[in-house]
């Protein structure tokens, strides 16, 4: 199922009108990347290097080893914050445009039995943000055992990709309890999907497109999941009542 989105989602950026929802997140991606770089990776690596186990690999001569996973520390944190801003800016503006785009030319079959609701939808992506800089905070002090410091940042990236896109990719077209059924049925592969945007997020520029991605995956896989969880059925609305047939 992931592949599957992840193929279609290639054959939709075959369509070149798909790319002018990509460059403003891209941008903006960009801009605040070099602009935390330019005014904290360096302090950000100073702090580091003074924490454990940094602090500990610089006092057993290795220095130049606690200066290079600190940096990269650095630079995750940073890119962690600058994704977290264009996701929101994704969220918000560009996932809308892809729903409506694919809703017509790829899932025209399913009917929109969901509630379009900005405020709903802007108020998940919010509460997401919060709980993934919560997350970041909380676990922190896991960065001490081998290893975790590089799997977390993976970690959170992915579950805030999940917590965000899969809700706003369903919120039109899925009932409630057509969510909830969804959401117990594809926790692992929603996931699974979001450490592969969480891990696209850190190939060089090829990144700065991620949350842009993400949402076009996401869309893919959650209109197909819901077309098969309705096993084919074509809803017809009418003004007065829904009929399956």
């Amino acid at each position: 199922e992931v592949i599957l989105a992840l193929r279609r989602s290639l054959v939709t950026l075959g369509q070149g009108r798909v790319w002018l929802y990509f460059f403003g997140p891209a941008i903006f991606a960009l801009i605040i990347m070099i602009g935390l770089s330019w005014f904290l990776l360096d302090r950000l690596i100073a702090s580091f290097v003074e924490q454990p186990p940094m602090s500990w690999i610089a006092s057993w001569g290795a220095f130049w080893l606690a200066k290079l996973l600190a940096a990269l520390g650095g630079w995750l944190l940073i890119l962690s914050a600058s994704y977290l801003i264009a996701m929101l800016l994704t969220a918000v503006v560009v996932l809308p445009l892809l729903l409506k785009h694919l809703s017509a030319t790829d899932y025209p079959d399913l009917a929109r039995m969901g509630s379009d609701s900005v405020a709903a939808s802007t108020w998940n992506s919010l509460w997401a943000a919060v709980l993934f800089i919560i997350g970041w905070l909380v676990t922190l002090p896991l960065w001490l055992v081998p290893g975790l410091g590089l799997v977390l940042p993976f970690f959170w990236m992915a579950w805030l990709n999940r917590r965000t896109f899969a809700y706003d990719a369903l919120a039109v077209h899925a009932a409630d309890g057509e969510w909830r059924e969804l959401r117990r049925r594809q926790a692992m592969p929603l996931l699974a999907l979001g450490m592969v945007m969480a891990l696209l997020a850190h190939v060089p520029f090829m990144g700065l497109l991620a949350p842009s991605l993400a949402a076009l995956a996401y869309v893919h896989f959650c209109l197909e999941a819901l077309r098969r969880l309705r096993q084919g059925a074509v809803v017809s609305i009418s003004e007065q009542a829904e009929v399956w047939s």
